[in-house]
């Protein structure tokens, strides 16, 4: 397995793994919205401690940024592009995205912080993207 997938595979777990905070604030603490069935809708966040927002939304952004991270790193394997970029790319990445959850959760990533966490993961995507259109010089 390269560098690359390695990583991606653990970013992967991470998001697979991401709604257990959510799920778990939401059984264990009171909801203070209107009362609704929640087999029926799901509570709205909004109504829960703002730890278990923090942790729905942790959730959400790290699939918004690992489903275009994840392709590119794909095409890259697929395209057998691999460089010391690349892997540092896929290393920090994760990195970085355990950061922002753990910060975003615990509310200790806060302005400006989580928004430089998301844009550096962002600009590793470019970064890496540019490494695959480049054919890895």
């Amino acid at each position: 397995m390269t560098t690359e997938l390695f990583w991606l595979l653990l970013t992967a777990v991470l998001a697979a793994s991401l709604w257990i905070p959510f799920v778990y604030g939401v059984n264990t603490t009171p909801y203070t919205g209107p009362k609704i069935d929640f087999f029926e809708r799901p509570p709205d966040p909004a109504h829960m401690p703002a730890w278990v927002h923090r942790a729905y939304r942790a959730h959400l952004n790290l699939l918004e940024q690992f489903l275009p991270f994840a392709v590119i790193v794909l095409i890259g394997h697929l395209v057998k592009v691999s460089t010391p970029i690349t892997q540092w790319c896929v290393i920090l990445f994760f990195w970085l995205r355990l950061f922002h959850a753990v910060g975003m959760i615990s509310g200790t990533a806060r302005m400006p912080l989580r928004p430089v966490i998301f844009t550096t993961g962002w600009i590793l995507t470019l970064v890496f993207a540019w490494q695959v259109l480049a054919g890895g010089r």
